[in-house]
């Protein structure tokens, strides 16, 4: 029962974190179907705006529109009403095929590199991501290789201390690859579990952030083989078409093994995390809906499509 209570709770802070997408989205749908007694052009045309500007991108909104049209033709589209039902199941296995949690062998060295440009709450994610993996039974390790904003370090060291896991950091201005070549080393030598290395994010200085983020690579490679295992992406839901932008640089430049959208609670354009799933494909590994520790959570597609799609939010 305590269970149930809790994973009840959950779900309710996710569908309160989708409140504003929810609403944009699914309640300018809902006005369009009411208010057309047949599917015509201009149903069509007013459903292809709407959810270009809840941000799931065109090539989603022409795809479907494609697709209504197509089931139409068939005789498969009777009424407006099943234009909702065919929205969710085209949302749902976009998403479904972009679905990934994040899976950290046991008893090993698990390096995760957490990237993203400034502002997208970077370093609070690894704070979250920290206390969750520590709740499952990992032994986790911080690493403040964000040199270059004392800020940066203050605040894993903040993080660090409240989640109680140990931090691996050096003065500020020193050589980021310095301090992950600390944090192998000490890897190897304490208890094998995750080390989350937190990196900068001046996205103005991109050729040297870029040539810094392979310098480190290359580093914890050469001290362990395979390392890192993981290249996490942290994009900001409320930058929208930006967000696709940074995600497109950083794949291009680095590599990212997966994806984590914070701030989905404060946009009403939730909807671009189909456009990310469809337009990058790469694994959607955790959303963040709220400033609660407890609201950064794996990402489930049906779990994600049923919060969204709860009548008036219920």
């Amino acid at each position: 029962m305590e269970q149930d209570n809790k994973k009840n709770g959950l779900f309710d802070r996710l569908k309160s974190g989708l409140a504003k997408t929810r609403k944009l989205l699914l309640t300018d749908v809902d006005d369009i179907i009411l208010g057309s007694k047949e599917i015509d052009q201009a149903l069509f045309d007013e459903l292809e705006e709407t959810l270009i500007v809840a941000d799931v991108g065109p090539a989603f909104a022409g795809e479907l529109i494609s697709s209504l049209k197509e089931k139409v033709r068939r005789k498969e589209l009777g009424n407006p009403e099943t234009l909702r039902k065919v929205l969710r199941e085209a949302m749902r296995e976009i998403l479904l095929s972009n679905e990934a949690p994040l899976r950290i062998p046991p008893g090993e060295i698990y390096t995760i590199m957490v990237v993203g440009v400034n502002g997208t709450g970077k370093t609070t994610t690894i704070g979250k991501l920290a206390h969750q993996l520590k709740s499952e039974g990992h032994n986790v390790t911080l690493v403040a290789a964000d040199t270059f904003r004392a800020a940066a370090i203050e605040q894993l060291e903040a993080w660090a201390k409240r989640v109680d896991v140990p931090l691996i950091r050096r003065a500020a201005n020193a050589d980021p690859a310095a301090v992950v070549h600390d944090a192998i080393r000490a890897a190897k030598t304490g208890l094998p579990g995750p080390v989350i290395v937190d990196t900068a994010g001046r996205l103005h200085t991109k050729v040297n952030l870029m040539d810094e983020l392979k310098k480190m690579k290359r580093i914890m490679g050469r001290e362990l083989p395979g390392a890192p295992h993981e290249v996490l992406l942290v994009l900001d839901a409320t930058t929208g078409q930006n967000a696709i932008a940074q995600a497109r640089m950083f794949k291009d430049e680095i590599g990212v093994t997966g994806l984590i959208l914070t701030k989905l609670d404060g946009t009403a354009r939730g909807g671009v995390i189909v456009r990310i799933a469809q337009e990058l494909n790469i694994p959607l590994r955790y959303i963040g809906v709220g400033e609660q520790l407890g609201d950064l959570r794996p990402f489930r597609s049906e779990e994600f499509i049923e919060a969204l799609f709860s009548e008036n939010g219920r």
